[in-house]
């Protein structure tokens, strides 16, 4: 029985040296579309094409063409079944044994133009179709999906005197199918926001991303893959070894913080995917040390973010603790050479501008054993004509501005969370625990004497006036809370007993 590939792609690269070697080594007849056919033709390829087989023209425009049971039944038939042998035979239908098809580019146009006409007309319908009819019917017929596969397709045919091995039809045709799934997925998000958003289905297919084989996750006994998704941040590893899971999580963190201040020098130390310092200073060295001083034992081996350009006289500083990364928009060269000496720290380049950082994440997914849980990423911002004193005593200016920066930073710090800060500085930093007067009792611990005249932040309301007896005894001038427990106005009457302004956001900012 001849062998036959049918070929119908839109990426041409590589295809001429592809078909004529399956035509001229291995014997295969080649049966093409369109513009396919006449690039072939073109090399000198002797081509069939597909009208001669569906006796039908290609129609509307070219949108119609592989459609038909002559195609279909060649790709579908299994050979090994007499029965299903004799009827293709019956009908006068060849089987195919190769299928090489390549999609529209539906990814790439839909993130140029979210023009209905031009997203429809760029959905591929037969091509997807074929794909996924020799994926299907793969102990008879190979699925090759990508022009990234030729040459392995080709050394395969090699081996095996011409034809193909199962193992490479086997993974072609699983590839095929987690491939038209994302190319559904992108489909679906396109038209979501181009007709409103569907919420009966969240659909989520990612391809691997090639640049990175993480080691393990969060542990060595743990498997882990990073996955491409549709917006990625632009940056470079300019030294040190590949991301792990860990410092993936940690660099995120660290950069959600920044992200907040983008327009002035900020820096925050991350360590165990929880802030421990941020501040605000003159300059990155500044807010360095500034942020350093909050926690510096647990800044050790943690990650550093920076909102502006690392100098030498920062890197000198940073050279001297032990860091796993340091990430920023750009080094001078001197830094860049005293930071190189430190063999074991990652540095990075974030090449995508802090300004656009909150763009980069639109939904938070959770795999639970009660199902997926996908919610809107918290990107909530305090607005200042919004919130309201609840106390007699009002704040300074500087105070507000204080507030408003440890409500920044509280937002990125799991619940229960509290931050003391002073003067664009935190002073400390409690997540994660289990009741918020623990929270805010260790946090003053760690803001030692400098809780004085300081602010407070909290990520939700307090549940009782204990936390104000707390804050006063540490000398605290300022709180801002989210308000609506139904203690409000106890908690209120407290914190005026002891002179301490209050802000109410109406906002609670949960990190679970």
């Amino acid at each position: 029985m001849k062998k036959r590939a049918l070929i119908s792609v839109y990426d041409k690269t590589g295809i001429d040296n592809f078909a004529r070697k399956l035509q001229q080594e291995y014997g295969y007849e080649i049966v093409s579309t369109g513009s396919t056919a006449e690039f072939l033709k073109e090399a000198g390829i002797i081509v069939t094409p597909v009208e001669e087989i569906t006796g039908i023209p290609e129609m509307l425009n070219g949108k119609v063409k592989t459609l038909h049971p002559s195609i279909f039944a060649g790709v579908l038939a299994d050979i090994t079944s007499s029965v299903e042998l004799d009827e293709i035979v019956s009908h006068k239908i060849a089987p195919f044994s190769i299928v090489v098809v390549n999609l529209y580019p539906f990814k790439e146009v839909s993130a140029k133009t979210a023009e209905e006409g031009e997203l429809l007309k760029n959905i591929d319908v037969g091509g997807c179709a074929l794909l996924r009819a020799a994926a299907k019917n793969n102990k008879n017929v190979l699925a090759v999906s990508s022009c990234s596969q030729y040459q392995e397709v080709l050394e395969d045919l090699k081996l095996h005197g011409g034809l193909f091995s199962d193992d490479i039809s086997k993974k072609y045709a699983s590839r095929v199918f987690g491939m038209t799934a994302q190319y559904d997925e992108c489909i679906h998000k396109a038209l979501n926001n181009l007709y409103g958003e569907d919420k009966d289905f969240y659909t989520l297919c990612l391809e691997k991303n090639a640049n990175y084989d993480l080691r393990y996750g969060e542990n060595p006994h743990q498997d882990a893959v990073l996955y491409n998704t549709d917006k990625m941040l632009d940056y470079d590893v300019i030294q040190g070894k590949t991301l792990s899971y860990n410092n993936i999580l940690d660099a995120s963190s660290a950069l959600a913080v920044v992200a907040e201040f983008y327009d002035v020098p900020a820096c925050a130390i991350v360590k165990h995917n929880q802030p421990c310092g941020v501040a605000l200073g003159k300059s990155s060295l500044d807010a360095y040390l500034k942020a350093l001083d909050c926690d510096p034992v647990s800044a050790f081996g943690g990650v550093v973010a920076f909102s502006k350009k690392v100098d030498d006289a920062l890197a000198k500083q940073l050279s001297s603790l032990f860091l796993e990364i340091v990430i920023a928009p750009d080094y001078t060269d001197e830094a860049f050479k005293i930071l190189e000496a430190k063999k074991n720290l990652r540095v990075i380049r974030l090449k995508t501008p802090l300004s656009d950082y909150n763009t980069f994440l639109s939904k938070e997914i959770r795999i639970t054993p009660f199902g997926a849980l996908v919610q809107s990423a918290d990107k909530k911002q305090l607005d200042v004509e919004e919130f309201k004193v609840v106390t007699k005593e009002k704040p300074t200016s500087e105070q507000v501005e204080d507030m408003i920066f440890a409500w920044k930073v509280v937002k990125h710090v799991k619940s229960n969370a509290i931050v003391i800060a002073k003067d664009f500085k935190t002073l400390g930093i409690c997540g994660g625990q289990t009741s918020r007067i623990d929270a805010l009792e260790i946090a003053l611990n760690r803001a030692c004497d400098g809780s004085k005249d300081a602010v407070l932040a909290s990520d939700g309301f307090f549940p009782a006036i204990d936390n104000i007896h707390s804050a006063a005894q540490g000398r605290i001038k300022a709180i801002i809370q989210p308000g609506g427990s139904i203690k409000d106005k106890d908690v209120i009457e407290q914190a005026q007993k002891y002179s301490i302004i209050m802000i109410t956001t109406g906002v609670r900012h949960f990190k679970h």
